[in-house]
């Protein structure tokens, strides 16, 4: 089944700060801050959602279509994604930007200082769902607000199942656009801060508004996730990591494994398991797409983890 995949393509520069911001910023002098941080480890990792989605769910052995906007510094990009196999026909260069990029601080307490250039991605309306035909199912993880809203609409009226995964782009969206994009999908998908900010936004509760949609499904990282369904909430447990490296990816990681169970019709429970997984596997490689288990590694750790067959 090919799989839509609507989100952001961008350049993650990760810069480690050997020292504590708190050593450096003074409180009473905020008011005239000017810092500099020397960093002498500094690395460059290919990033999104829509790329992490779609490169984890190559790992399973699904059929993703990135529908994404690039920038004209994005020849690096194109070479990966043709070297993973991963189709561009859905990739659009945009004249004149720069491709989404998040200049990233990290000091010795794990503190971040973030920088984000959206960039190509306030494009992302130039692209349509219709564009892409024999698409089956899709997702529309943060991008450009315009295209967001844009292609839920599109893949409602295409009679297209679809997740709604607003993650970071959460803030962008009022009342009305949120409840919007419930009563068009067909999935939701939140982490646990955003379930809060969701509910807070909308003046609704997660059980009403996962009436809305056929499952809401917020992660709550170490702990698991739960999957609100049908009237009522499957607890699904973390998998257990080999190690606890890097954070970044595994939600991106965890949907993945949501749209190969829809896929394939499986009941919830192994659906969120499988997802669980994937988070796991991630977790414990730097960047969103530096993990290479096969499909097979995926089974086995699967079958070892819940004791049943994928």
């Amino acid at each position: 089944m090919t799989t839509l995949i609507c989100g952001s393509l961008a350049y993650d520069t990760i810069m480690v700060f050997g020292d504590r911001f708190k050593n450096h910023i003074l409180p009473e002098q905020i008011h005239i801050l000017s810092v500099s941080f020397l960093v002498p480890d500094m690395r460059r990792e290919f990033g999104g959602c829509a790329g992490n989605i779609a490169y984890n769910l190559q790992l399973l052995g699904g059929a993703p279509l990135i529908m994404a906007t690039l920038g004209e510094d994005s020849a690096p990009y194109q070479h990966r994604l043709k070297q993973l196999g991963l189709d561009t026909r859905h990739v659009r260069e945009i004249a004149g930007s720069f491709t989404a990029q998040a200049f990233i601080t990290t000091d010795l307490d794990d503190n971040q200082i973030i920088a984000f250039h959206p960039g190509a991605m306030t494009h992302s309306h130039q692209n349509k769902v219709s564009d892409a035909p024999g698409v089956r199912l899709g997702i529309i993880a943060p991008d450009g607000r315009d295209g967001m809203l844009q292609h839920a609409s599109e893949f409602h009226a295409a009679h297209i199942p679809f997740i709604f995964d607003p993650g970071q782009g959460l803030p962008m969206f009022e009342k009305h656009d949120l409840l919007n994009f419930m009563q068009l999908a067909d999935y939701c998908t939140v982490n646990d801060y955003e379930a809060k900010l969701l509910t807070e936004r909308t003046g609704r509760t997660l059980e009403q508004l996962a009436s809305e949609v056929k499952a809401l499904i917020v992660t709550l990282g170490a702990k698991g996730s739960q999957i609100f369904t049908e009237g009522r909430c499957i607890d699904i447990p973390a998998a257990t990591p080999d190690a606890v490296i890097d954070p970044t990816g595994c939600g991106d990681a965890y949907r993945a494994g949501l749209l190969h169970g829809i896929s394939q019709g499986w009941t919830w429970e192994k659906t969120g398991r499988l997802a669980s997984l994937m988070g796991a596997i991630k977790i414990a490689h730097r960047g969103g797409q530096n993990h290479k288990p096969t499909h097979d590694e995926i089974a086995a750790r699967y079958q070892a983890a819940f004791a049943e067959a994928l």
